[in-house]
């Protein structure tokens, strides 16, 4: 493990909404809400509602920009971030999960919510000089988010589909030099 769990969740979870907006665009209904939250369970206020899934989907670009930033822009970003929201940290224990921290009110909007944790899990990838893990996907036709948490930093693609689409570009290739 690279970073705690909290961090890792939360990175996981601003790759998966930025991954969203790619075509097509899985972000676009309640429903698609219901998948995010069903795979990254947010503690405290969810609205559910067509305000929420829009300050969701209007999130996307400026997550794209924190996550993709060289390390001293990151930084700006992570404190701009920071700077507009009311933080009330408080360590929480909940859902089976151990003590971590919270950084704002739980019933702030959800958004919002993201924003923050992202944040503070960019402040650990800051802190260990780690941003390379964080990268835009090695196929040429993808512009989504690759997030490499693995010990060797073996994780080129987004998703096994960009990676298998490759491995299998790479051995017609080779098949095809004969």
């Amino acid at each position: 493990m690279i970073f705690t769990d909290d961090t890792e969740d939360a990175l996981r979870a601003a790759v998966w909404l930025v991954n969203s907006a790619e075509d097509p665009d899985t972000l676009s209904t309640l429903a698609d809400e219901e998948v995010l939250l069903a795979e990254y369970p947010y503690s405290g206020r969810v609205d559910r509602d067509a305000a929420e899934l829009d300050s969701l989907r209007a999130l996307r670009p400026r997550l794209r920009t924190m996550l993709l930033a060289p390390r001293d822009e990151m930084a700006e970003h992570v404190n701009a971030a920071l700077a507009e929201s009311s933080l009330t940290p408080q360590l929480r224990r909940h859902d089976g999960l151990d003590w971590h921290l919270h950084a704002v009110a739980d019933d702030r909007p959800l958004a919002e919510r993201v924003l923050i944790e992202t944040a503070m899990a960019l402040i650990d990838v800051i802190r260990a000089d780690e941003g390379s893990r964080i990268s835009v996907c090695a196929d040429a036709g993808c512009q989504a988010l690759a997030l490499d948490l693995s010990r060797n930093r073996s994780k080129r693609y987004c998703s096994t589909t960009c990676a298998n689409r490759n491995a299998v570009a790479a051995y017609r290739a080779r098949r095809g030099g004969r």
